[in-house]
């Protein structure tokens, strides 16, 4: 790694069309998890795999569950529509109340299902897989959240002007919004930002560029650390000009493609699978949830300025078929030690993971937007695998 560099990440915000689209697929998530156990239904047994495409004034909801029979296609389009009233659409050309919301769930695959449903009560197999592929988790301690910091202040930019213009303060911001930061590194270290894009909506159609930074500018300023921006910093507000029509009726919308907003912003690896709109028995999700978790402990546990962790599953089969750990060179003990410690400290058979970090929960759709890690854990369960409670359990392994 060269010790001086620019390193730029992208965030988009929860009204961008495709997180609109990864909003709507963890609602349904959490549905099925919240009255799953109302009707009697084991969580453990609950399946969701939702895809949502957007565009002007249509949405349309695929993919497989299995649930209670309660939970009707009126309802999931009625859940569908809260969402994107809360986001802040309510424009002619996307508007929660009037666009039409087509529901095309049917039930999982027995192919797929009898893998994963392989651990059941009554039964000594083990719970497979949902799928196969690789996954990696990513931590390094250049911010408090060990997260890559042009990625986190990305996501802070917009989850500023978003707080605001939910309260009212802004609304003359419209909920479509993108942000890009390039942050200049000096010996490893970031201490600046050479360059600052933020793309934001508008609900007036005729504000210049300059009217929309006179209104972010004290955003952006807020989220970036003190004497990070200088005299040289170059900024791109609104760039095109104009930016009035937004969401889902200036450019479709679907379900899984910002994994890298989601993820780390481009500074570490990626297996390819995206997230929302999966329940945890996808490893597409959990295990790369376990791995963030695992690396995120690694760094807070002092072994390691910078961890990347991979892990790779086979479907139906339930323990991963490898570990790899590379702390670029920054590690305090030997990567393959930290390795073993790894595999010690945390059952990584989907069971595991879903058990460890109680992944069998409606805590998804706040997930949707502003990234999937560097979040605070929350009260009840959310999160859960931003959590540093590995630390002393890592220490004694290696």
């Amino acid at each position: 790694m060269r010790a001086s560099y620019l390193f730029t990440s992208e965030s988009v915000s929860e009204g961008h069309p495709d997180k609109v689209c990864d909003r709507i697929s963890d609602e349904i998530v959490d549905l099925f998890f919240r009255e799953g156990p109302k009707a009697g239904i084991d969580p453990w047994a609950i399946r969701a795999a939702c895809e949502t495409l957007a565009t002007t004034n249509q949405v349309v909801i695929a993919g497989e569950t299995r649930g209670p029979a309660t939970v009707t296609k009126d309802w999931i389009a009625h859940v569908a529509r809260m969402a994107i009233k809360d986001i802040g659409y309510e424009q002619e050309g996307f508007h929660w109340d009037t666009c039409d919301i087509k529901v095309l769930l049917h039930p999982q695959s027995a192919d797929i299902a009898q893998g994963v449903d392989a651990l059941q009560p009554g039964t000594n197999r083990e719970e497979g897989a949902g799928d196969q592929g690789i996954m990696f988790g990513y931590a390094t301690n250049e911010t408090p959240e060990l997260m890559p910091a042009p990625l986190h202040y990305a996501h802070r930019i917009l989850r500023l002007i978003s707080e605001a213009r939910h309260s009212g303060k802004e609304a003359v911001l419209g909920p479509d919004s993108k942000s890009q930061v390039t942050v200049r590194y000096e010996n490893g270290k970031p201490v600046g930002v050479t360059q600052i894009v933020v793309s934001h909506q508008h609900l007036v159609e005729n504000l210049t560029s300059a009217q929309i930074r006179e209104l972010v500018e004290p955003y952006v300023r807020k989220a970036l650390p003190e004497g990070w921006i200088g005299k040289d910093t170059v900024w791109h507000i609104n760039p095109t000009g104009k930016f009035y029509i937004g969401g889902p009726d200036g450019d479709s919308g679907l379900t899984g493609r910002k994994i890298i907003v989601d993820t780390y912003g481009g500074a570490a690896p990626h297996g390819g699978g995206a997230f929302s709109g999966k329940d945890p028995t996808k490893v597409d999700r959990s295990a790369a949830y376990a791995a963030r978790y695992l690396a995120k402990n690694i760094v807070a546990a002092g072994l390691a300025d910078r961890a990347t962790l991979q892990l790779s599953y086979a479907i139906g089969v339930a323990k991963p078929l490898s570990i790899y750990i590379d702390t670029h060179g920054t590690g305090k003990v030997a990567d393959d030690k930290i390795e073993k410690a790894a595999a010690e400290v945390m059952d990584l058979t989907p069971r595991g993971i879903r058990k460890h970090l109680d992944l069998n929960k409606p805590i998804y759709a706040r997930t949707s937007a502003y990234g999937h890690f560097g979040r605070a854990p929350d009260a009840d369960g959310g999160f859960s695998w931003e959590k540093t409670d590995l630390v002393d359990a890592l220490k004694k392994a290696v």
